[in-house]
């Protein structure tokens, strides 16, 4: 029950409220005075759902391609991981530890860029190269220097490139958004349209009980509002705010290589 609530409350928040508040108002103005109007209510769909719901689906196709990447990078590590387990003839308990040690490492840093703003991303992204360098140079130093086969090392260092491409991409997800003149033209007009719509809903109020003159207002407020906070939260796949939010969990996948 818990869990519903904070999902409800992370659509409908302090801006729904101003929102609907605005049209509350404009729509007791309007039937006070009597000033009425048909709009279109293509205006609506055209202004803000058809944008909103755009993006959306970009932001949502944003987020899988993250996950893909995310699991190719897991699935990269882990293969390294085996590598160093499986084709060495006598593995050394030592150079497991390393292993393990390095992909953490790898992971953890990548955590710690894809959370943080993006103005940090220059000191946090030289952490994550970092991370890459002390696996290439375990690659050579502790798996060739241990017996692994030339082509076997060849193969590992595929391993390593394939997750550095991995990485790029997600990094392209997080330092970029979907078209911010596109959200700002929808944030524009969710702001603006519940309110301006106040002739339209007293047009309509005669249709209505007396008591149920505000449910139109209120209703196209929060559809309004709960899809752009969705999209809002969708946007950033990263900052752990969302409940669809991609988690990078290096302590889950430390533990797994155990």
């Amino acid at each position: 029950m818990l869990t519903r609530l904070k999902r409800i409350f992370l659509i409908i928040n302090f801006k729904t409220m101003v929102i609907t508040t605005s049209a509350l108002i404009s729509t007791e103005l309007c039937f006070a005075y009597g000033i009425t109007a048909n709009y279109p209510l293509t205006l609506i769909a055209t202004s803000i759902v058809f944008p909103v719901v755009f993006s959306i689906g970009g932001a949502y196709k944003r987020r899988e391609s993250a996950l893909d990447q995310y699991g190719i990078m897991k699935a990269h590590g882990k293969a390294i991981y085996f590598a160093a387990r499986d084709w060495l003839d006598d593995p050394d308990k030592a150079v497991l530890d390393k292993t393990r040690k390095r992909l953490y490492e790898l992971f953890l840093a990548c955590r710690i860029l894809f959370t943080e703003p993006v103005s940090e991303m220059r000191e946090n992204e030289n952490r994550v190269y970092d991370a890459f360098s002390s696996l290439s140079k375990f690659i050579k130093t502790d798996l060739r220097g241990n017996g692994l086969a030339g082509g076997e090392v060849s193969r590992c260092n595929q391993y390593l490139s394939k997750t550095m491409v991995s990485f790029e991409r997600i990094k392209h997800v997080y330092q970029y958004r979907t078209p911010r003149t596109l959200r700002a033209f929808s944030d524009v007009f969710v702001t603006v349209l519940p309110a301006l719509y106040g002739p339209y809903f007293a047009h309509i109020a005669k249709d209505f009980d007396t008591h149920l003159i505000y449910v139109m207002p209120v209703l196209f407020s929060f559809i309004l509002v709960s899809l752009d906070n969705i999209q809002e939260h969708l946007e950033n796949p990263f900052d752990q705010v969302g409940e669809d939010d991609v988690t990078i969990n290096a302590e889950e996948f430390l533990d797994r290589l155990k």
